[in-house]
């Protein structure tokens, strides 16, 4: 339903596949989703935003139903790809540069215990330069390797103690120095 021009579709209309899981609804030029739309899934999921061409580009919205997760921000050939926020079902909040559907470039992620990292990512985890606010007080800041404290880095625990050094796999390792709350 909706407008035809030269035997194409054209103007704001509606369509249901043929499969009958999906449905757009929105602007259409020269026979292609283009402009301002929504699809909608018979399971609830749905994507609204900015279409080009027939395809997802552009900002949108995205919610999946399966896993109750939804991401708000830029989208390339439909995937989440740029600069973004997504909100997972868990309650983790994640803010910042998306790489073809991975957290990639530099972001925060906000756990559901209330933990903070600000950082670096590569394929979803945590690599390179970044730093970490722990819920029990506790900061770290310097580098990670697949989601884990590795090269220099210096940890300020709640209690006042400091660790200044190397790390390897989440530990101290190496050089590196430790002062002690109590002197």
């Amino acid at each position: 339903v909706g407008a035809v021009r030269r035997q194409l579709r054209d103007g704001f209309g509606r369509y249901i596949y043929p499969n009958s899981f999906f449905k757009y609804e929105g602007e259409w030029k020269d026979g292609k989703k283009h402009g301002h739309g929504k699809f909608l899934m018979k399971d609830g999921s749905y994507y609204e935003g900015e279409l080009v061409n027939g395809e997802i580009e552009g900002n949108g919205v995205r919610y999946w139903a399966s896993s109750g997760n939804e991401y708000c921000g830029q989208f390339s050939q439909g995937e989440v790809h740029g600069y973004g926020v997504m909100k997972y079902f868990d309650g983790t909040l994640y803010e910042g540069e998306f790489n073809y559907g991975a957290r990639a470039g530099h972001g925060a992620l906000t756990d559901k215990q209330g933990q903070m990292y600000r950082g670096s990512f590569h394929n979803h985890m945590k690599h390179g330069e970044g730093e970490i606010f722990y819920k029990n007080g506790d900061h770290y800041q310097g580098d990670w390797v697949v989601d884990r404290q590795q090269g220099h880095g210096v940890m300020k625990y709640a209690d006042g103690s400091l660790y200044e050094g190397q790390w390897r796999n989440g530990l101290f390792n190496g050089q590196g120095s430790i002062i002690h709350c109590s002197g």
